[in-house]
């Protein structure tokens, strides 16, 4: 199941919302990063100049480009090195996009980051501008999204599916109800070097490889110091660099947060108890309704609606413009609608239409989950999050893999097949290094400031305890929000909120002890 760490967005009710050996295995001194910053063959990176244009031809799909049509905006690529290890080697392409402060003298440049990881960031920076349009920060910033090595308009740009495999979602079903081979593995490693271009690359896009290109773009941008905003996975990605640069950090906000801390069997089963709640509370609301598909018991919706998405596992039902709705289809919508207590309506009417032979609204969940455009086309955000998982999150053997896959439907029954699952391996065993990420990370760091960590109480992916976690790991400051959706920062229309970030980000004052904030 893929709820690793992601910021989603869907239209369910008008607005946008947020909805998973080298060199990061040990982590580099502020030192040895400041001798890399001023080596002859870094030093070209570093004082390279952008030449910012207009944003149309970064455009990918229908979506980007009527966005991208802005003339306000600027966009922009940044060369930097495949390998940090070997400067003077190949070297990839980053896109970005920066939406120009409004006020005169802007503090300086607000990096972005969406999660995921492998979401796109160049559309985020936009999204920030029209969902907070008042906000302090859009007059004191210049909002930089980015999308990181291999993701969106960056190149090279990770490719492990054609657009009929996802459609079809084999992949998907196997996950669920199937299993991996030692060959599949190797096979798939294969398809995404020979689709990407370069199995070399496939060893270069964790998150220590994206936060590395985050110092080399602050520099660039002509910010000594760093100001960052990062959702989700994002809050990884912002945690590692502080790890690895504290002494070029202004100010980070971090929500939506990632445990630093746990590794990747203790983090799956925060998501999977987190999701499990989540779910049950969706289930015990729509039983208050004259007509809940799940029934009128709350301590039965879970066996209800087994009853109800088992079956599609040999009979998909359609879905319209002739397609279908298969289980790994229903349980991923379902899943995205968890992201935001506003969205339960649309899991609840999914549901009734599974009942009665239709799957419309799950499968319109699915496709803002996955990015699926209306032409057919899908983003590669999919590729992108199981490649970079593939460097940052712990691999086990195939007994611990297997059991950790039912281990996950007894902590998530919703999830349940209804069948005896088979012995699977890890897809990421073939990769052609290992992990790089390391855990724990971003702790005990010395001279880093402030920090501003948003934590939401009843985040289904990233449990309330993870934002705890990582406050303390940072030595930072905490904003505890009473809720129930993943995130709750600058596009989540949350008043409170957004004024204590805009009072860090702009003025550096952090919000006091225990501060809360409501969703109503």
């Amino acid at each position: 199941m893929r709820i690793h760490a992601r910021v989603h967005r869907t239209a369910a009710v008008g607005v946008t919302l947020l909805l998973v050996g080298m060199l990061g295995a040990c982590t580099s001194s502020s030192a040895d990063q400041s001798s890399q910053e001023g080596s002859q063959e870094l030093r070209r990176f570093y004082e390279q100049e952008l030449a910012f244009e207009p944003c149309e031809p970064y455009a990918s799909n229908e979506a980007d480009a009527e966005l991208f049509a802005n003339e306000q905006f600027e966009c922009a690529r940044m060369e930097a090195p495949m390998d940090y290890e070997d400067p003077g080697g190949e070297t990839v392409s980053i896109a970005l996009l920066r939406v120009p402060a409004k006020g005169g003298e802007p503090v300086g440049s607000l990096m972005t980051n969406p999660g995921g990881p492998g979401f796109a960031g160049m559309s985020f920076a936009p999204l920030i501008a029209a969902m907070a349009p008042d906000s302090p920060v859009l007059e004191q910033f210049d909002l930089i999204g980015i999308d990181p090595r291999g993701v969106g308009a960056s190149t090279p740009t990770l490719d492990c599916y054609t657009d009929a495999e996802r459609e079809n979602d084999a992949m998907s079903e196997k996950t669920y109800v199937g299993s991996w081979t030692e060959e599949e593995t190797r096979q798939w490693m294969q398809q995404c070097a020979e689709r990407t271009g370069s199995e070399e690359f496939l060893s270069h896009v964790g998150t220590r490889d994206a936060a590395r290109d985050m110092d080399v773009l602050r520099a660039v941008l002509g910010d000594d110091k760093l100001s960052y905003f990062g959702a989700s996975y994002g809050t990884r990605l912002g945690a590692v660099y502080a790890e690895m640069f504290p002494e070029n950090v202004r100010a980070l906000v971090l929500d939506g947060p990632m445990d630093p801390y746990a590794g990747t069997v203790e983090r799956r089963k925060q998501q999977y108890t987190g999701v499990q709640r989540s779910f049950e509370l969706m289930g015990a609301s729509c039983t208050e309704m004259p007509d809940c598909p799940l029934g009128s018991d709350p301590e039965a919706v879970t066996e209800r609606f087994q009853e109800i998405v088992q079956p599609l596992i040999d009979e998909p039902v359609p879905a319209g413009d002739g397609r279908v709705l298969s289980f790994s289809d229903a349980i991923d919508g379902v899943v995205a609608g968890l992201y935001s207590q506003a969205s339960w309506p649309t899991i609840i009417k999914g549901i009734r239409e599974m009942q009665n032979g239709r799957g419309d609204a799950l499968i319109g969940l699915h496709d803002a989950y996955y990015q699926r455009y209306a032409d057919g086309t899908y983003s590669n955000a999919l590729e992108a999050t199981e490649v970079i998982n593939c460097l940052d999150e712990e691999r086990h053997a195939p007994e611990q893999e297997s059991k950790l896959r039912r281990t996950m439907t007894r902590i998530a029954p919703f999830l349940d097949t209804g069948r005896l699952l088979d012995d699977t391996r890890n897809k990421c065993e073939a990769w052609p290094v290992e992990p790089t990420l390391g855990y724990p990370y971003a702790t005990d760091i010395k001279g880093l400031p402030d920090t501003l960590t948003v934590a939401v109480t009843g985040d289904p992916v990233a449990p309330y305890e993870e934002g705890t976690h990582l406050a303390e790991a940072l030595e930072g400051s905490l904003l505890t929000v009473e809720g129930e959706q993943h995130g709750a920062a600058l596009i989540a229309g949350n008043t409170c909120v957004d004024d204590a970030v805009a009072d860090y980000l702009v003025n550096l004052t952090s919000p006091p002890a225990n501060a809360r904030c409501t969703f109503e």
